[in-house]
């Protein structure tokens, strides 16, 4: 009789919702006078996650094609900065907005070609354009603050990225609607196909015919385009440029995408773990605060759960490797 195949990414996939389930239930059970549930702290979540979110999204596709992306610490203030500039010269923020977009991509582009041309770990490529888009803002930004609130304030744009549907913030509505776009790339197209089998054997992949330098590339040019958004629509909200933002974000990211149960080594995770795995992050930071947790012990809960959650998908995969085998 034929042995029944499981799929780790089912097994994945269930921890991840399992995990959200349990970490939504303690902290709207245990924080104070059930301020987890408060209306006013949900809508301030739903505002807040979609500006990390968003470029998560990004950095899983790329995870799962076998590739890390740590420059977007200064990609999005790069974008936000030169959206800043735009505006300050009488350009229409709608139509500075549209533009940021290319200059996302490039930005992306850019760390596409590097890793594919030099054979290098990516990690090593991206940490490099880290520090080269960081050091060039902070030359140029001079790292003062710019406030934009009279060039946004009462525009489309602003209406348009932070404004509210009801009593839902708009902000997670964009961030559910690029959930949607990337999860039917994902998991209903050929290009979908190619990322997993770039990241599952890329030596396997280019006898199949896939062009993996290409599939890397574009996986590295969405996050640029992921990050121009998620640059302006902070900016928006605050109301303001800063150097600074996006700091912490690359290592945030990682963090989620790898808790919604995506493998480090590549080809496997899937677009909802992925999204799970972004609420959980964003939940264990505000139940915390709720709690009143210093600021080193919510840093170090969540490492401690990226470790965990490490541990536990390995196991399963040893596990699942030896049922299958």
């Amino acid at each position: 009789m034929q042995r029944l195949k499981i799929r780790p990414i089912t097994i994945y996939g269930l921890n991840t919702a399992l995990t959200f389930i349990i970490t939504f239930l303690i902290f709207s059970i245990f924080t104070p006078d059930h301020l987890f549930l408060d209306p006013r702290n949900l809508a301030s979540m739903a505002k807040l996650t979609p500006d990390i979110g968003v470029v998560a999204l990004g950095i899983g596709i790329l995870m799962i094609a076998g590739e890390f992306d740590l420059s977007i610490a200064s990609i999005i203030p790069f974008c936000s900065y030169i959206f800043t500039q735009f505006i300050m010269n009488g350009m229409d923020p709608l139509l500075a907005f549209i533009l940021i977009f290319p200059i996302g991509a490039t930005f992306g582009l850019i760390n596409g070609l590097l890793v594919v041309s030099t054979g290098l770990p990516s990690f090593i490529i991206t940490l490099s354009t880290m520090l080269f888009w960081k050091g060039l803002l902070f030359g140029l930004s001079r790292m003062m603050p710019i406030s934009i609130l009279k060039y946004v304030s009462d525009t489309p744009i602003e209406k348009i990225l932070t404004g509210q549907i009801g009593p839902v913030p708009i902000q997670i509505i964009w961030f559910g609607i690029f959930a949607v776009i990337l999860g039917l790339l994902l998991h209903q197209t050929k290009f979908g196909n190619w990322i997993y089998a770039t990241g599952s054997n890329q030596e396997a992949a280019r006898a199949m015919g896939i062009n993996v330098r290409m599939v890397k590339t574009v996986c590295y040019m969405i996050i640029g385009v992921l990050c121009a958004w998620a640059a302006v629509m902070q900016a928006v909200r605050l109301g303001s440029f800063a150097a600074t933002q996006g700091i912490g974000f690359e290592l945030k990211t990682i963090a989620a995408v790898v808790v919604g149960g995506t493998a480090l080594t590549g080809g496997v995770g899937s677009m909802l773990g992925i999204v799970l795995g972004i609420f959980i992050i964003r939940i264990v930071e505000n139940g915390l605060i709720l709690l009143k947790a210093p600021v080193f012990g919510v840093e170090m809960f969540i490492g401690v759960a990226v470790v965990i959650f490490v541990l536990l998908n390995s196991f399963v995969n040893r596990r699942l490797v030896r049922l299958n085998s």
